[in-house]
């Protein structure tokens, strides 16, 4: 069972700035973060893909949020800049190792192997 360990989060104002971190037990071949808000479905945020450090973002926090990985210690970094309060969610770290991610398909909920407990970002005056 992979463990997945995630930092970060907490309470910001408007125009604030957070950064969530996440570490896999396993070398993943592709890492990100998802969210979800109170009575909204988890929805896709950003995703790195291990191997040539391929990026995909939400086109609503695109310019905001920027991910980025460590592969010596397995580690995705999401740094979250300019927040908002619509950014107010549960931030969820979720991986995969056996899975070999197109770019196209690296927005998918469905095939992400493992997922971290989750972390609240709060944004609000």
């Amino acid at each position: 069972q992979v463990e997945v360990v995630e930092s970060g989060g907490g309470f910001v104002q408007p125009g604030g700035s957070l950064r969530l971190s996440c570490t896999a037990s396993v070398r993943p071949s592709i890492m990100g973060y998802f969210r979800q808000a109170p009575g909204k479905e988890r929805e896709f945020v950003a995703a790195i893909r291990w191997s040539d450090g391929n990026t995909q973002y939400a086109d609503s926090i695109k310019g905001r949020f920027t991910i980025g990985r460590d592969r010596a210690k397995n580690t995705v970094n999401l740094d979250l800049n300019s927040l908002r309060p619509e950014d107010t969610a549960v931030y969820f770290c979720a991986g995969a190792n056996r899975w070999r991610p197109i770019v196209s398909t690296m927005t998918w909920r469905q095939n992400y192997e493992f997922w971290g407990q989750g972390t609240q970002v709060t944004v609000s005056s």
